[in-house]
């Protein structure tokens, strides 16, 4: 497992188009969400809860990650719980070159996700680092790369709650 999600490009909402899930599927999807097992064998485990096989769930969650239905299988790190610094960002980007400043965005390990947003600050995106220098560090060379201001929007109070969706 990875502790980094992947970066991705930004997305308009309306262009990603539902997929169909079967009852396996769902099943799938319910129960890896809060409860992946931390077992040798993980997927192995799902597929002894849902009465499958091992290549059957595999097989399922590689089509439901190729069709975005899920981004990635990986831990969610409290980045501050283990030292770490995060932040909220945005960037205020030309509309003409928002697939450029997504890509250079992107680029940074320490980027989780970005948005693109109809917003004077255009895109949006997290970055988790190791110390708050290094998270300087990405803030600063994201805006001396791009030549467009940066804004950031460190957290004051988190209020963290859990999210399932139940399929």
């Amino acid at each position: 497992m990875q502790s980094q999600q992947t970066a991705t490009q930004p997305q308009q909402m309306s262009s990603i188009s539902p997929i169909e899930l079967d009852d396996l599927d769902k099943q799938i999807i319910n129960l890896i969400q809060l409860d992946f097992p931390l077992t040798v064998h993980p997927f192995e485990t799902i597929a002894e809860q849902i009465g499958t096989t091992e290549d059957v769930v595999i097989a399922k969650l590689k089509r439901l990650k190729q069709e975005k239905a899920i981004r990635k299988i990986g831990p969610v790190i409290n980045t501050r719980a283990v030292g770490g610094s995060n932040t909220l960002a945005a960037v205020k980007v030309p509309a003409k070159d928002v697939e450029t400043a997504a890509a250079v965005i992107s680029a940074y390990p320490e980027v989780s996700h970005n948005y693109l947003r109809n917003e004077e600050y255009n895109i949006w995106f997290t970055v988790s680092a190791a110390t708050q220098e290094r998270l300087d560090e990405v803030l600063s060379e994201i805006q001396n790369k791009l030549g467009c201001p940066v804004l950031n929007l460190p957290t004051i109070q988190q209020f963290k709650i859990q999210v399932k969706f139940k399929l």
